[in-house]
């Protein structure tokens, strides 16, 4: 989705300490996950995985962890979360629900897809768009990071023909993707969160049927890593009671309080938690919502992994726009059901994914009602398996592609045979209630 610009009234919203902060504590953030790498495995090995990060392909699904082992996954995310929170930094970026969303995805998606080489040729052409525009390169930093989604395109062109290829195209997609973000999220209605998912699907669809009649043909891959639920849970339960105990220590009545308003909103995008609520709230929401995700994957005898770990860090950053415990449940119960349903078995990668990633349409439960929440991902668990197969892998945010198709075919059947009474939605009719 693109970047919106913070609305100058309800000043006393808006604290600089406090966002000066968020960065911050996003970079300790990446500073655990490097540390947490560094103490995984020897620096040689760690070194060697690195390389093979950078030289592979990259498209959907590609572990890190199996790719490259433990060490270099976690060094490559805290590096690309440093990097990201650096570039925030110096663009002069005002922080706000959707910084968190980007820090959220960059970390998630640097274990299985992105990485500290492939997604400066997309960022510097969203870059030279804002150039062109002249306008603030800060007005498109959070759409321009969020593009890199298409990363594996880079370092499948790098791969298969020359760097530079792999550079120009990346420079090309980030060129694109500001304008053609703006128009697909209008016609999303606000209900699929990963709106640039659904952009970069669109991208996708163009560009890889030009590489195939070139010849170039992207190879399949599933790595899939198992065997480290209990370091990787161990990990993720800390973390999010750090969250947790983080936020309840500046006040528990208030900020619970807080947290109750934030969990009668629908989540319709755009829902700025950050900026209405304040931090405290959006560290529970974060913990809590962790919580929720690691247990489903534990619950359906899951693997939390690379791509796993990497969801429910995008549910997390999602904390702070648009999900919470009431519309993030009945979507993943929606999955869940469909997956029964499916011949495809519970435990199958794509149907882990589509269980936290599905959640990109937590806004149907949070508009029209928890039922329609488990409707929608129902659906979701069938197209999610499909929708992708002509992307070859090359989008990363696939489950934001199938969510982006499903909001703009559900969303019009449901207001036109539901008559639904409006509940509170976005920035506007929060700042009335609290």
């Amino acid at each position: 989705m693109p970047h919106r610009p913070a609305k100058p009234h309800h000043h006393q919203f808006h604290h600089p300490h406090r966002n000066d902060a968020i960065l911050l504590l996003s970079a300790i953030f990446g500073l655990i996950l490097l540390v947490y790498g560094l103490l995984s495995e020897p620096l040689s090995r760690i070194l060697e995985g690195l390389r093979t990060i950078i030289v592979n392909e990259d498209v959907l699904i590609t572990d890190y962890i199996a790719l490259a082992g433990m060490g270099a996954t976690f060094v490559n995310a805290g590096l690309v979360t440093l990097i990201s929170v650096l570039v925030l930094y110096f663009t002069d970026e005002s922080v706000n629900g959707n910084t968190i969303v980007t820090i959220g995805l960059m970390a998630g998606f640097s274990l299985f897809g992105k990485n500290i080489v492939n997604i400066w040729p997309i960022m510097i052409g969203t870059a030279l768009y804002a150039l062109l525009k002249r306008e603030r390169f800060s007005r498109y930093v959070d759409v321009s990071m969020r593009a890199t989604a298409l990363a594996p395109i880079v370092s499948f062109l790098a791969c298969q023909l020359s760097l530079w290829m792999g550079i120009l195209v990346g420079l090309f997609i980030g060129f694109i993707i500001p304008p053609a973000s703006e128009y697909s999220f209008r016609i999303q209605n606000g209900m699929n969160l990963y709106g640039i998912g659904f952009t970069c699907g669109l991208v996708a669809m163009m560009l890889v049927p030009a590489f195939k009649a070139f010849g170039l043909t992207p190879q399949a891959a599933h790595y899939w890593s198992t065997g480290n639920n209990f370091a990787l849970g161990s990990l993720l339960a800390v973390l999010c009671v750090v969250f947790i105990t983080g936020a309840l220590s500046s006040g528990p009545k208030k900020v619970w309080k807080a947290y109750c308003k934030l969990l009668k909103t629908s989540g319709r995008s755009p829902s700025d938690y950050l900026r209405v609520f304040g931090a405290a709230p959006i560290l529970l929401n974060m913990g809590i919502n962790g919580l929720i995700s690691t247990a489903y994957i534990l619950l359906i005898g899951g693997d939390l992994n690379g791509p796993t770990v990497g969801a429910i860090f995008a549910v997390l950053g999602f904390s702070a726009y648009g999900k919470h415990a009431f519309n993030i449940v009945p979507v993943m119960s929606g999955v869940l059901l469909g997956s029964l349903l499916n011949h495809v078995s519970l435990d199958d990668s794509a149907l882990q994914l589509a269980g936290l990633f599905g959640t990109t349409l937590a806004p149907f439960s949070g508009f029209f009602g928890w039922p329609f929440g488990v409707l929608a991902g129902l659906i979701h668990s069938s197209v999610v398996l499909h929708a992708g197969l002509p992307l070859e892998g090359m989008n990363l945010y696939n489950n934001g592609f199938s969510g982006g198709l499903i909001a703009i075919v559900l969303y019009p059947i449901i207001t036109s045979l539901f008559r639904h009474r409006r509940p509170v939605l976005q920035d506007e009719d929060l700042f009335e209630t609290f």
